[in-house]
């Protein structure tokens, strides 16, 4: 034990790790902004599938909108108009949904804690810090492991394999704007459906697509039914969000009743802390903060990620 007097607490009492042990202790010593600079991205199979069925579904909804229904309109600003609309719903959906899935959502360094890394803290004596026995790393407040990322992420919400990643401190506000662009998209997909189904009606499926009848009731009934279920998923979800944010209370704590010993930021505050500054139109940009990754090799051991 180090000479500070703190103390290591491990639920499953696994013991630090020695000297000789084979963690590298420079893949945990990277600065914030050298991380900031790494594209993060998990190697789960069902994440994987479950990332490309999202944004197949996503192109499938601006096919037959695009299509089926605007571009046979004679009505040529209405074609236009929505067209825009859509596009860039789905433009900033899909955007959101990378950043939601290649943003490091507030990984631990795993293995840092050594005996070295403990000295370096400059504890107090007598201090109470934990370890995760999973991933071998010192274990923040209001820090969860995952066990399909194989880290312990900070202010875990929840892992979505719809993005393929976890939901946590640094990667929650483009999860808000993915569910939030989705609703909104579903809701105007919904819309030009239903008048789309009275244009044909009225001109008994002769001009009102370029495709056959029966080839255009299918379309549009995918669609609508596609649409439906995204928007019940999708405003539940960014419902459940707002609401974890407005309280600071992730999903994991709510669940298992963990009573606060952190100071809570409720409601603006709380959205500030994770959309950053005042309300502003920046809240909705899905694009703030974005820069290229640099290519970097990093040995990981045990570890489904890898960095780019």
């Amino acid at each position: 034990m180090p000479s500070s007097g703190h103390r290591l607490r491990d639920v499953e009492h696994h013991p630090l790790l020695a000297e000789n042990d084979s963690y590298d202790s420079s893949s945990s010593s990277s600065s914030e902004a050298d991380v900031a600079d790494r594209v993060w991205f998990i190697r789960d199979g069902c994440g994987m599938i479950c990332a490309i069925m999202t944004w197949l579904l996503v192109v499938y909804a601006d096919f037959v909108v695009t299509f089926v229904m605007l571009l046979p309109s004679k009505d040529f600003w209405y074609s236009v108009v929505n067209g825009v609309l859509f596009n860039c719903l789905a433009v900033l959906a899909l955007s959101s949904h990378l950043r939601t899935m290649l943003t490091d959502p507030g990984a631990v360094p795993k293995g840092n804690a050594t005996k070295e890394h403990m000295e370096s803290l400059q504890l107090k004596p007598g201090e109470v810090i934990y370890k995760c026995p999973k991933c071998c790393c010192i274990k923040p407040e209001r820090a969860h492991h995952c066990s399909i990322c194989k880290r312990c992420i900070r202010k875990m919400d929840h892992h979505c394999p719809w993005v393929n990643n976890c939901v946590g401190e640094k990667n929650q506000r483009f999860f808000v704007l993915f569910t939030m662009y989705i609703a909104l998209s579903s809701v105007h997909a919904l819309i030009l459906c239903g008048l789309q189904f009275v244009s044909c009606v009225r001109g008994q499926w002769t001009e009102c697509s370029d495709f056959s009848p029966p080839v255009t009731v299918i379309l549009l009934i995918f669609l609508c039914l596609e649409s439906l279920l995204f928007f019940t998923f999708t405003a539940v979800m960014f419902g459940t969000q707002i609401h974890s944010i407005c309280n600071d209370e992730t999903e994991i704590e709510r669940l298992k009743s963990e009573k606060p010993t952190w100071e809570r930021r409720l409601r603006w505050e709380g959205m500030r802390s994770v959309f950053g500054g005042p309300p502003s139109l920046l809240w909705m940009n899905p694009f703030v903060g974005f820069r290229f990754g640099r290519l970097q090799t990093r040995p990981r051991k045990g570890g489904p990620e890898f960095s780019v």
